[in-house]
């Protein structure tokens, strides 16, 4: 079965354009704001943020105390994760695009220093990130014990194969699960207990394609390979079982389109919009 098993190409990382530096600086201008107020963080952010010379570097300190246990400590994680950050521009280039994805997006959140040091949807994006590299690399147990430890500490479950582009919001994150064939484009937004998972044994590519644009409703199972289109919606506590067009609206168990919808993963509205299809 082809990766794809549809006619359009996959949109991975291909339309945002946060600029890494850009971001780095207004993470650091309002992590000094908050370490000049609230002398109980201050260790925290000088250590993961004023510290460091770059976003990367920063990424390996916060990281590093988030992950480290007993079965890999803070000081055999943080080169680890070190050298992904420092050689994989990609990576970098991608968690700016989601932390500032949740700027624009979450009306809970004000400013990048939330996400990088409190949202666990954003750290679980980031550790899926590193699993992903191993997992391509053909480092697959460390891979998995990523993935594994991501699943411990954030409750969120994505398989380091799938394939998940920029710009990418998790709300909240709890319970999300993202099978190992699962495609999920650009600029999309998953609340929390989402699943994009596969149906039966079904072997090779088994799980949902998200087109960007999407957003995905809470408690919303989006089951085998049916395709998401380009800026659909699909309402809380759905089941989908089968390809919904672009721009409409889903909803009910099974999934019937109730409305149309524009760009749902940016504005976050939720509300089913009537009209003509």
């Amino acid at each position: 079965m082809p990766e794809n098993s549809s006619s359009n190409p996959n949109n991975l990382c291909k339309s945002t354009h946060v600029s890494v530096d850009e971001a780095w600086i207004l993470l650091r201008e309002q992590a000094q704001f908050v370490a000049d107020g609230e002398p109980q963080l201050k260790s925290l952010i000088f250590d993961t943020i004023l510290n460091r010379g770059n976003l990367g570097q920063a990424l390996a300190a916060r990281m590093s105390r988030k992950l480290a246990r007993e079965d890999m400590t803070r000081e055999e994680l943080e080169p680890i994760l070190s050298k992904v950050f420092e050689s994989q521009d990609e990576i970098v280039r991608s968690v700016a695009n989601d932390m500032m994805a949740i700027v624009d997006r979450d009306a809970a959140c004000d400013s990048p220093l939330e996400p990088f040091l409190f949202f666990k949807g954003f750290m679980a994006m980031i550790t899926y990130r590193v699993a992903h590299h191993f997992w391509k690399a053909d480092r697959k147990s460390l891979a998995l014990y990523f993935q594994s430890i991501c699943s411990e500490v954030f409750s969120v479950d994505i398989h380091p194969a799938a394939q998940i582009g920029c710009g990418i919001m998790l709300d909240h994150g709890t319970s999300v699960v993202i099978g190992e064939t699962a495609i999920v484009e650009d600029n999309v937004s998953l609340l929390h207990e989402v699943t994009l998972g596969g149906t039966g044994k079904t072997s090779g590519n088994r799980h949902p394609i998200v087109r960007t644009g999407v957003l995905i409703g809470a408690g919303a199972k989006i089951l085998g390979r049916v395709e998401i289109g380009k800026c659909a919606k699909v309402g809380a506590g759905s089941v989908v079982l089968n390809d919904v067009p672009a721009h409409v609206t889903v909803a009910g168990v099974p999934a019937k389109v109730r409305g149309k919808s524009n760009n749902p993963a940016i504005d976050m509205n939720q509300r089913f919009e009537c009209g003509q299809i």
